[in-house]
């Protein structure tokens, strides 16, 4: 192990999904084919339009017996509605709140801790890893219904990555349990609990029947508020730095700390060709703003940076070489970096960074704008007084939190 960062593995069968209208239908489809249990963690769990179909899964493999676990980030997803509650119940599904916010809300620097993992384990043998949330793509919970779909990915894996995934997610399903229980013991008759299930010893046990044939290499990479607080901001840096010929990177919310900052502008300047897709569309002041200070050093050095904007850009991706490659939940931004759960996974596999780079490359020629270095240098005044209040605050929410990055 490199700087903490797992080695790839050989041994996997990877598929790209972009947007709910491919992951979904590929995780309903495993859902329905389960015969033990699921496991699913996401920051948001929304039950408009497709995002209900996700739902009906998962009480249909519940109310066949098959062990169902829902761990929903108490920010990100809205309290369960009453309709579904009573559902699950009935079905026996098991709903958990990761850290809801209580009172004060995020008001609270305490409460700044996110569980920002979108994973799902379907019976130890198939992981779903990336950035999209249980949300349909032409839904916003904050903007109402979009007029094209969200840009966002994640895989389907299957192979000796999909064992760390699910001891990860054991993990933080017995310390939710752990702390229901005790609730439970301290207010008896507690309202609103689902039936609980025992995910029993065996639940991490290896895939049955693994398929040593395929050759593709993965790791999974965690970041957690303890020991992991940088690997994958590492493995990004790493992989930069043995580029050759080409980086693209996109990102929804963008605000690099100085040493990838550093990391880019040297590969740009050795000849490396450095494409960033990046938010083109407002979405939140704080990220929206926060990034445009530190642009001017990358595109000075010859990065390109693509603003996309037919609707929010919400992907974590980035191809390296055409040969390496990541998907999965952490943004480049102190707050995801430094505050929430987050997985990655790396690949090494031709066919697969091909398939995502001639989407990235894609859209960065039909949906991005090229930001041109002297256009930015000209921007109003009013902007940049924006950006720099934006970049203060995120210093300022980093200091409250004792973190050093910007």
């Amino acid at each position: 192990m490199s700087h903490g960062i797992p080695p790839l593995r050989a041994g996997h069968r990877l598929d790209l999904l972009q947007g709910s209208r491919e992951m979904f239908p590929a995780l309903i489809e495993a859902i329905d084919s389960a015969r033990d249990e699921v496991r699913l963690e996401t920051y948001i769990f929304d039950f408009t339009a497709s995002g209900a179909e996700v739902a009906e899964a998962l009480e249909r493999a519940a109310r066949r017996s098959v062990a169902v676990m829902v761990v929903v980030d108490g920010f990100g997803t809205e309290p369960i509605a009453s309709s579904w509650e009573e559902r699950f119940i009935q079905a026996g599904v098991q709903w958990r709140m990761y850290a809801p916010p209580g009172r004060f809300g995020l008001l609270w620097p305490g409460n700044w801790s996110r569980m920002h993992r979108k994973l799902c384990v379907i019976d130890g043998e198939t992981a779903f890893c990336g950035g999209i949330n249980i949300l349909d793509d032409f839904h916003d919970p904050t903007y109402g219904q979009l007029e094209h779909p969200r840009f966002d990915f994640a895989m389907r894996v299957s192979g000796p990555l999909v064992a760390p995934v699910l001891a990860t997610m054991v993990r933080l399903w017995q310390r939710l349990q752990a702390v229901q229980q005790l609730r439970q013991a301290r207010v008896a008759g507690a309202v609103g609990s689902l039936r609980a299930r025992d995910p029993g010893p065996g639940a991490a046990a290896p895939a049955r029947g693994a398929d040593r044939r395929p050759r593709a290499k993965a790791a999974l990479v965690l970041r957690d508020n303890v020991r992991n607080r940088s690997r994958i901001e590492r493995a990004y840096r790493r992989a930069i730095a043995r580029a050759h010929s080409e980086v693209i990177i996109a990102n929804a919310y963008f605000v690099p700390g100085r040493k990838m900052r550093s990391a880019l502008v040297r590969a740009a300047r050795r000849g490396v060709t450095v494409q960033l897709l990046l938010q083109g569309r407002y979405e939140y002041f704080m990220q929206y703003y926060a990034a445009r200070p530190i642009y001017g050093a990358l595109l000075a050095a010859g990065v390109q940076i693509y603003e996309y904007s037919p609707s929010f850009l919400h992907a974590k991706v980035a191809v390296v070489d055409g040969l390496w490659s990541t998907v999965g939940s952490s943004n480049l931004d102190p707050l995801s970096l430094l505050l929430a759960r987050e997985a990655n996974v790396l690949v090494q596999d031709e066919a697969f960074s091909r398939d995502l780079r001639s989407r990235l490359v894609l859209a960065m020629s039909h949906e991005g704008r090229r930001m041109d270095p002297q256009a930015y240098a000209r921007r109003p005044l009013r902007h940049r007084l924006g950006e720099w209040v934006a970049f203060f605050l995120m210093r300022i929410a980093l200091a409250v939190q004792g973190k050093k990055y910007l």
